[in-house]
């Protein structure tokens, strides 16, 4: 197995603690609400939404991927860390045994944040993996992001 890691940071302005509201414990609702194109809902498999929670991703309309199984393999609610893997679905493209996703939300000093993810493919075997692939996660995660910080800049009192 051959990990291959990418990492990616994304300034914003809102709060460090309010980010990390809107994208890791209220993601399962917001980002259907705000995104259905790209997940239509989230299901909860077991667990209750801590480490080892077993979650099934529906990807929206606009998704080339029908549904994800995710596992949160770790949260910290005090220091905004979050870590989960896609551990089974057609997003894994029959060449990935895993994609575990680090995500990390620092206060910055001008009152906002800056979202750091850490993104590790774990391939199956020595296999290549597509880059344009890769580039097309790091665009749909910041498109994500992006559209998470619009929504909480509009509802401030989310």
């Amino acid at each position: 197995m051959v990990a291959i890691t990418y990492d990616i940071e994304i300034p914003s302005s809102v709060a460090a603690a309010k980010m990390f509201k809107a994208m890791v414990l209220d993601a399962d609702t917001l980002i259907p609400k705000i995104m259905p194109q790209a997940i239509k809902n989230v299901e909860i498999l077991e667990g209750d939404g801590g480490v080892g929670t077993v979650k099934i991703i529906h990807f929206g309309e606009g998704s080339q991927y029908k549904s994800a199984k995710h596992r949160v393999e770790a949260i910290d609610k005090e220091n905004l860390t979050h870590t989960y893997s896609i551990i089974e679905g057609d997003a894994l493209a029959g060449v990935l045994e895993s994609i575990t996703y680090h995500i990390k939300i620092v206060p910055t000093e001008d009152g906002g944040c800056i979202c750091k993810n850490r993104s590790i493919y774990n391939t199956k075997g020595e296999v290549e993996i597509n880059e344009e692939k890769i580039k097309e996660g790091k665009e749909k995660a910041m498109a994500m992001f992006k559209a998470i910080e619009a929504y909480v800049q509009a509802n401030p009192d989310c």
